[in-house]
């Protein structure tokens, strides 16, 4: 994801709001275990503070969030957009 959305001098090669809906996709699919639904819940995290920040200063993703257990992290939940 963060290849396509850092992109080169020319911007994103892919949007947040594509990697969003993407994302949502996923999580309505029909079988989602608990390891994916975290990986899930952690690339929307990630994805919320890229599109928080200036997207034209980002040079990097998020690093310390750890994708291998679901932790609660104070966020508030994740509404799924149509």
């Amino acid at each position: 994801m963060w290849p396509a959305l850092l992109g080169d001098l020319g911007g994103p090669i892919l949007s947040s709001d594509y990697w969003r809906k993407r994302l949502h996709a996923l999580l309505d699919a029909p079988a989602v275990t608990k390891a994916q639904l975290c990986a899930l819940d952690s690339l929307l995290l990630q994805l919320d503070d890229y599109e928080r920040r200036a997207i034209g200063g980002y040079s990097a993703p998020v690093t310390g969030q750890s994708t291998d257990t679901c932790e609660e992290r104070g966020s508030e939940p994740v509404a799924i957009q149509e």
